[in-house]
């Protein structure tokens, strides 16, 4: 059986392997990741009660696979903030186009914060029915993702 491998385009190159968390929705940033930065956790709890794919999960460290983000102007700020504090998602994998606050972000986080954050854009709808929560992926620098 041949895997499944995806090709988009590097924002912030990296490599991971291990597990990926999916949205099928867009992930509205301030209400995903506030509640654990503010409470300076140890790993994000997704606590968008209106995100039924990604709520109550643990997104520290995966692979945060998703369409966009939505919602405040201060996305950014929040991706560039959890990454300052450690508790991002090791990579973000958008199957469209990134948006301009994500991708301040995590420019912001690479470049402020020496984050190890990946973020791969235009890898296509079918990332996001044919990757499941949980499934072991692993991502290379050149912007291949593989379901393992």
């Amino acid at each position: 059986m041949s895997k499944k491998v995806f090709k988009g385009r590097v924002i912030c190159k990296g490599s991971y392997e291990g597990e990926a968390v999916v949205s099928r929705q867009g992930v509205n940033t301030l209400a995903t990741f506030q509640k654990s930065a503010l409470k300076n956790a140890k790993q994000v709890i997704c606590s968008d009660q209106n995100n039924k794919d990604l709520y109550g999960k643990n997104l520290t460290g995966v692979a945060l696979i998703l369409p966009q983000t939505i919602g405040s102007t201060t996305g950014g700020l929040v991706i560039q903030t959890i990454c300052q504090m450690g508790i991002n998602p090791s990579a973000l994998l958008f199957s469209q186009e990134i948006d301009s606050l994500a991708a301040s972000g995590v420019i912001l986080a690479k470049n402020w914060e020496n984050s190890k954050i990946i973020a791969i854009d235009k890898l296509g709808d079918d990332i996001l029915t044919s990757i499941k929560t949980g499934d072991k992926i692993s991502i290379s620098e050149d912007g291949t993702v593989t379901l393992l």
